[in-house]
């Protein structure tokens, strides 16, 4: 790859994803000219209009900006989203631009900087929101990539200096091998992307080779357990980074750490969930590691205010609560509902679930049925099919069948408010990694109006 100082364009073909929008943003804010195409128009696209960046709707040549046809000054960068087929893609193919993934250029960029990976299956936005609100709260020059929306930047980026780099380090495709950490973790290794990696052996050998970036072992922090080298985390038992004496307070944790070297007492966590503290700890410690300060930690801890789509709370009322997230995998469904229970444990639970992909559906069918058996009442929408065709007998009538629980149905898009509306469930979740985010705005302007 040519040396990204000396690049004067970029264009983002899939320039709506939340991976590829950072970037943008990115070389947006340095200065140098970013344009990009995207299929359809949404709220983040919009936003990046607003902030200057050019985007086209149509796979037309001729709206391809003249500014980026000198394909010697150019970059294009690509997402896996996007089909092969897709009239732009191969007009640059065809004119020989310079052509890169997105994990391609994250990694170019890691060269450069101190760069924090956050790996993992599950976990990888939060802890690395934590992580970089600790950072820049702290007034570290940091830089970070994000796989979702903060609440306290309003942004998929965070941008405070080049030094050091948070990245979310994404197993899918192996994207994350073409990074250069000095500080990483893992925070869990569970079986997923098997249309991928087609066994959980390959996917944890994949893991570990990720691992063995890090230089440093003592650099390099994961989940207790797993068949890794370095140190490790846990919430519920002895490890190097270790949160003790764990309570609930007036709906927030607090929590003593243990590091392998002190104790910082009395800490304040105000996201729901044991799952989220263990992500807390796991920054905490990734924190401590690049150098920021001890004393400052409390404080930005304590003022994190979480990621959109993950246990966010749409609705938080005394008699109704609807929260919206984004788990699409049978642990992470399992994580809220210990979420939930512990928060409200004396109240019903209804879950709107929309699978995510063909093949996840029939790699954990019996996974997910047992997940979302432990609700009170479960709604299932149709299958997101994302990039994939559907697989004969895999759908979510199929998924429905194998659900112990009476209180279960199929439903569509604009039947879920009145749906929502009369159960007497006080707890409602929206869940899913597909569109139904863009359905949860419609449902709380609906539950809204009847409260």
């Amino acid at each position: 790859m040519r040396n990204i100082e000396n690049i004067e364009s970029f264009y983002f073909i899939g320039i709506g994803g939340i991976g590829m929008s950072a970037l943008a943003r990115y070389f947006h804010l340095r200065g140098k000219r970013v344009f990009g195409y995207d299929k359809t128009p949404t709220d983040l696209t919009n936003n990046l209009i607003s902030e200057g960046i050019s985007i086209q709707f149509d796979d037309q040549i001729n709206e391809i900006p003249e500014e980026i046809k000198c394909n010697n000054k150019s970059l294009v960068i690509r997402t896996p989203a996007v089909p092969e087929s897709n009239l732009i893609l191969s007009w640059f193919k065809s004119e020989n631009f310079l052509i890169c993934k997105r994990a391609e250029l994250l990694g170019e960029l890691s060269k450069n900087s101190i760069c924090l990976a956050v790996a993992g299956t599950h976990g990888k936005t939060t802890t690395s929101s934590i992580l970089s609100h600790l950072l820049a709260y702290c007034n570290m020059p940091i830089t970070a990539f994000l796989g979702g929306v903060t609440e306290n930047y309003n942004s998929n980026l965070i941008y405070k200096g080049d030094k050091i780099m948070v990245i979310e380090a994404d197993e899918f495709d192996r994207s994350f091998l073409h990074l250069s950490p000095k500080i990483a973790c893992i925070t869990s290794m569970d079986a997923d992307h098997l249309d991928i990696y087609k066994s959980e052996n390959v996917l944890e050998k994949t893991f570990v080779e990720f691992s063995k970036l890090v230089s440093n072992s003592n650099n390099l922090l994961f989940k207790k357990g797993l068949p890794l080298v370095g140190s490790t985390i846990s919430t519920d038992e002895p490890a190097d980074y270790q949160a003790k004496n764990i309570r609930v307070e007036d709906g927030y944790y607090l929590f003593d750490l243990k590091t392998p070297t002190e104790e910082i007492k009395d800490l304040q966590f105000n996201l729901p969930g044991r799952h989220n503290m263990f992500n807390a700890v796991t920054a905490l410690g990734m924190a401590i590691l690049v150098g920021v300060p001890i004393d400052c930690l409390p404080k930005a801890l304590k003022s994190f205010r979480g990621v959109k789509r993950r246990f966010s709370y749409k609705i938080n009322k005394n008699n109704l609560i609807l929260i919206d997230d984004y788990a699409h995998h049978p642990t992470e469904i399992n994580a809220l509902h210990q979420a939930v229970t512990e928060m409200y444990p004396n109240h019903k639970k209804q879950i709107v679930f929309q699978p995510h992909l063909f093949s996840r559906t029939k790699d954990f069918g019996v996974e997910f049925a047992e997940s979302l058996s432990a609700f009170d009442e479960i709604i299932l929408l149709d299958i997101y099919p994302a990039r994939e065709k559907p697989i004969e007998g895999i759908t979510s009538n199929w998924l429905l069948k194998m659900i112990n629980n009476d209180c279960k149905v199929i439903a569509q898009k604009n039947q879920l408010s009145t749906m929502l509306k009369d159960s007497d469930c006080m707890v409602k979740l929206m869940v899913g990694a597909g569109d139904i985010g863009a359905e949860v705005d419609l449902v709380t302007k609906s539950l809204n109006y009847e409260n």
